[in-house]
C-alpha cells in the first residue's frame, strides 16, 4: 500500500460554469498525482500535489526516443452522490502490458488503483454531472534519464492528471463520418500497435488531417501487411452488425485491446446476440453495404463511449449506413454502458468501483 503524501493547493481554480459546454481535454483540475522511479530503488515518493508545470532536462530520454505510455479512464458522479470508476482494473492491466512492451517498470495494480482513487477523491468536486459529461483520468509515465542513447531509461516519472470533459466528438451521439485509409499505415503485428503509447497516435496524424479536410471525423485503419483487413479507428475500436451478427476485428497484436470494446462484446453476448471476433476485409464490408446486410456500424472507446457511424468512405466510394442515423444496438449499448457508469441501472458484471 502506498504511503501517499498530500499537498493541497493554496490557489484553487474556479470550477467550470455548469451551463458552459465542456470541450474534451482542455480544462484541468487543481491537483495531480506523481511518483518517481529509480533503478535499484523502485517506485517511490507517491504524492498528490497542486497541478503544476514539470521541469525536465532537454536531454530527457522521453523527448528523443519516445519511451512513454499513457492510459485513459473516467470517473462519474451518481445521482445519489457516489463517485464511480468504470473497470479501472482493465486499464491498469493494459497499462502494465504497455509498460512491459516498451520496457517501463510495472506498477503494482493495487498501488495504481490507490493512486487513481487518491487524486480523484481530492478533486471530486470537479466531476461534472450534466448528461454526457464525466471526469477524464489520464495516467502516464515518461522516461527521465538525461542521456542521448538508445536504451531503456533507469528513471521515470508517473503522473495522473484529471480533466472534466464533455463529448469527445462534436457530434456527440450523432453518427460520425469515417474515412477508410488506404495510403498510410498505423501499425503492424509485432510492432507496438497494441500498446498505448504516443508513437501510435502521432503515426495517425497525417491521415487524420487528410480525413478532416474531406469532412470526416476519424480514420479507419487497414492492416499494415495486406492492406485489406479492417483494424481500428484512430481513437476507437470498430464494430459492424452484418446479417444480425455483431462482428469486430480480432485482436492480432496491432490493435489496441479497448476496455469499452471488451465491455460491448460482453454485453452483446449477455443479450444473446451472435458475436464474432475475426478478420473482416474492406471488400466484405463493401459487399455487405451493397447488398444491404450491413445493418449498423459503431465505434467504442473510453473517450467517445459509443460512437455511431453514419458514413464510411473508401477510395471514391461513400457508404451510408442504413438511413445514416443511430442504430438500435448502438443506442442500446450507449444507454446501458453509461447507465452502468452512472449507477442508474444494474451492473451484472461488477464493473464499477466506488471511490471512497
Amino acid at each position: 500500500m502506498l504511503n501517499i503524501r498530500y499537498e493541497k493547493t493554496t490557489n484553487p481554480k474556479p470550477l467550470p460554469e455548469k451551463d458552459n459546454p465542456l470541450k474534451f481535454g482542455t480544462i484541468f483540475t487543481d491537483h495531480m498525482f506523481a511518483m518517481n522511479y529509480e533503478e535499484g530503488k523502485g517506485w517511490f515518493d507517491p504524492r498528490v500535489v497542486p497541478y503544476q508545470k514539470i521541469s525536465l532536462e532537454p536531454s530527457a530520454m522521453v523527448f528523443h526516443y519516445g519511451q512513454e505510455m499513457f492510459e485513459g479512464l473516467k470517473a462519474y458522479k451518481t445521482d445519489d452522490g457516489r463517485t464511480l470508476l468504470f473497470r479501472p482494473n482493465k486499464n491498469i492491466e493494459r497499462a502494465n502490458r504497455t509498460n512491459r512492451r516498451i520496457c517501463i517498470p510495472e506498477i503494482d495494480e493495487e498501488d495504481f488503483l490507490q493512486a487513481i482513487k487518491a487524486v480523484v477523491k481530492m478533486d471530486e468536486a470537479w466531476i461534472p454531472t450534466k448528461p454526457g459529461t464525466s471526469l477524464y483520468i489520464r495516467p502516464f509515465i515518461i522516461a527521465t534519464d538525461e542521456f542521448l542513447g538508445v536504451r531503456p531509461s533507469s528513471t521515470y516519472l508517473f503522473m495522473i492528471i484529471l480533466s472534466p470533459v464533455g463529448a469527445y466528438y462534436p457530434e456527440g451521439l450523432n453518427p460520425v463520418k469515417i474515412w477508410i485509409e488506404d495510403e498510410y499505415v498505423r501499425a503492424v503485428r509485432g510492432g507496438i500497435g497494441e500498446a498505448k503509447t504516443g508513437g501510435n497516435y502521432v503515426a495517425s496524424l497525417a491521415a487524420q488531417m487528410k480525413a478532416h479536410e474531406e469532412g470526416y471525423s476519424q480514420v479507419l485503419w487497414l492492416d499494415g501487411v495486406e492492406r485489406k483487413y479492417i483494424e481500428e479507428v484512430g481513437a476507437m475500436n470498430i464494430f459492424f452488425k452484418i446479417n444480425g451478427t455483431v462482428v469486430t476485428p480480432k485482436l492480432n497484436g496491432s490493435i489496441l485491446p479497448g476496455v469499452t470494446r471488451d465491455s460491448v462484446i460482453n454485453l452483446c453476448k449477455h443479450w444473446g446476440l451472435s458475436v464474432e471476433e475475426r478478420r473482416i476485409s474492406v471488400d466484405e464490408l463493401l459487399e455487405a453495404a451493397k447488398d444491404g446486410s450491413l445493418e449498423e456500424v459503431w465505434g467504442t472507446g473510453t473517450a467517445a463511449v459509443i460512437s455511431p457511424v453514419g458514413h464510411l468512405r473508401f477510395e471514391d466510394t461513400v457508404l451510408q449506413i442504413k438511413d445514416g442515423g443511430i442504430g438500435e444496438i448502438s443506442q442500446k449499448l450507449y444507454d446501458t454502458v453509461t447507465g452502468i457508469q452512472l449507477g442508474r441501472i444494474e451492473d451484472p458484471f461488477g464493473w464499477t468501483v466506488e471511490v471512497q
